[in-house]
């Protein structure tokens, strides 16, 4: 795999829960060797986070990244609920 093909790849957790894309790579000047990996993940619509993983953590490179670990979904704290009423008329 060409390292243009590996950049956006999808990027699924232990569990097979996608979790983001494949945004960056960090090579090691004298050997060449991948060190780490930067993820975007997609929390919602409108927040995206980056997060650096060892090249260690990739389990399986192919149509999918798939990680050996698990990357947790933040829940928003921020976030309201809203209510709605309806009425007939």
């Amino acid at each position: 795999m060409k390292i243009k093909e590996f950049l956006g790849s999808t990027v699924l957790d232990k569990n097979a829960y996608e979790v983001g894309k494949v945004d960056n790579v960090d090579f090691d000047a004298e050997t060449g060797k991948i060190e780490n990996v930067t993820l975007t993940l997609q929390k919602n619509i409108f927040s995206k986070d980056e997060v650096e993983i060892s090249f260690d953590d990739i389990a399986t490179i192919g149509a999918y990244v798939i990680l050996n670990k698990e990357i947790p979904k933040e829940v928003e704290e921020d976030a309201e609920t809203v209510e709605v009423e309806i009425t007939e008329e």
